[in-house]
């Protein structure tokens, strides 16, 4: 697959994709976040290949990703997805990034022994079940449902509309103007094509809560994006903040929004590969 330059003009929204997988060396698992596609992980992706030997999956029900069969979809159902797919690739464990809904599936990963080392980026799922904050998130996206409709049924015109780019850019990034007009096409696209929107939010609201994040013995690295507006730090982090072991790095990526990798791919990828790399005969990156 060809990738793209973050400072490309054209507006064409990328062809959807089943996985991203190129380079070789060290295994590494990128996971997307709700909604968005392997796309979103392009950038980092080209810049671990060198190094490392890169797959970046479609969710199941997300633009590229299998089909999601009923009305219930949840964490632990995308993980034993992704499980599948790294049996078929014979990766027994991986190193693994996610971004906020990756990240929360990440960490179940984590949890079934699948992780050399993990990196969440933004991650969802920090809240309990139930609790407040967990309908709180379920009804902001709930919310979003009557915009997805008349976007799909806009097409092209919503997906290349400067002013819809424009908003999308705010929500996910910091620096808007770091992300390409091309990129910002295709996130549109996957949001209108993903068909697990409502499906991952009724499963969320019925799944149980994650256990105690204190037992993970995986080497965690936790990036806090210092402009998320999607699921702000003061709210959604705490219990991670809070459980996660005292060994893990916990560290506010300054000056990005929710989805990094879009304005700060150098960044994001270095952080990554440092975690990696520095988890080699237990050392810790400080």
């Amino acid at each position: 697959m060809t990738m793209t330059s973050r400072t490309a003009k054209s507006t064409v929204p990328a062809a959807p994709v089943k996985a991203l997988h190129l380079g070789s060396g060290d295994p590494v698992l990128l996971l997307h976040g709700f909604m968005l596609s392997p796309h979103c992980w392009e950038q980092v992706a080209r810049r671990m290949s060198s190094n490392c030997e890169v797959y970046a999956p479609a969710f199941a029900g997300h633009w590229g990703g299998p089909k999601v069969e009923g009305w219930f979809l949840d964490v632990y159902a995308l993980a034993d997805q992704i499980e599948d797919q790294l049996d078929a690739l014979g990766w027994r464990t991986c190193h693994i990034a996610g971004n906020s809904l990756g990240g929360w599936v990440g960490l179940e990963l984590a949890r079934r022994g699948r992780a050399r080392t993990l990196t969440t980026v933004a991650a969802a799922g920090g809240w309990a079940s139930p609790s407040i904050s967990q309908v709180r998130v379920g009804l902001k996206f709930a919310a979003m449902i009557p915009f997805v409709e008349i976007g799909r049924l806009l097409g092209g015109v919503a997906i290349n509309n400067a002013l819809i780019q424009h908003v999308a850019a705010l929500l996910l990034s910091k620096n808007t103007g770091a992300v390409s007009r091309r990129d910002l096409a295709t996130i549109i696209t996957a949001v209108l094509r993903c068909d697990a929107m409502i499906p991952l939010i009724l499963g969320s609201l019925r799944a149980p809560g994650m256990d105690d994040l204190g037992e993970l013995t995986t080497p965690v690295r936790m990036l806090l994006a210092e402009y998320d507006r999607i699921i702000p730090n003061r709210v959604y982090a705490t219990r991670y903040l809070r459980e996660l072991p005292d060994s893990a790095d916990r560290i506010l990526v300054h000056g990005v929004g929710h989805v990094p990798m879009l304005e700060a791919p150098d960044r994001i990828a270095t952080l990554i590969a440092e975690h990696i790399y520095a988890s080699r005969g237990h050392l810790r990156a400080i």
